[in-house]
């Protein structure tokens, strides 16, 4: 089992910055993959960003150039740095994380809201 515990969320104005943690714990030797998901009210969760072992990062072009994902394997951490914020990035972000037995793990999910 791995437990992941967000932190970081909160409200910020459109422009603005935010950066999310991750910290992993329990059976973290078997995690191969981490990230991030997104699921605002009324739509389905969606992909923000996830980083292999390796550090090879993975972006959707809604995100891409303004997020930035890394991985701290020595704290079992990852980290989300959100740029250039906008009312459309409103949503729960989710802490994703899978073996390499692909079972996928979730954190209890932080509340983003960008408004002003």
């Amino acid at each position: 089992q791995v437990q992941l515990v967000e932190s970081g969320g909160g409200l910020v104005q459109p422009g603005g910055s935010l950066r999310l943690s991750c910290a992993a714990s329990g059976s973290i030797f078997s995690i191969t993959v981490m990230g991030w998901y997104r699921q605002a009210p009324g739509k389905q969760r969606e992909l923000v960003a996830v980083i292999n072992r390796g550090g090879t990062p993975t972006y959707p072009d809604s995100v891409q150039g303004r997020f930035t994902i890394s991985r701290a394997n020595a704290e079992n951490t990852v980290y989300l740095r959100m740029n250039s914020l906008e009312p459309e990035d409103t949503a729960v972000y989710y802490c994703y994380a899978a073996n390499k037995w692909a079972e996928a793990y979730w954190g209890q999910g932080t509340q983003v809201t960008v408004s002003s």
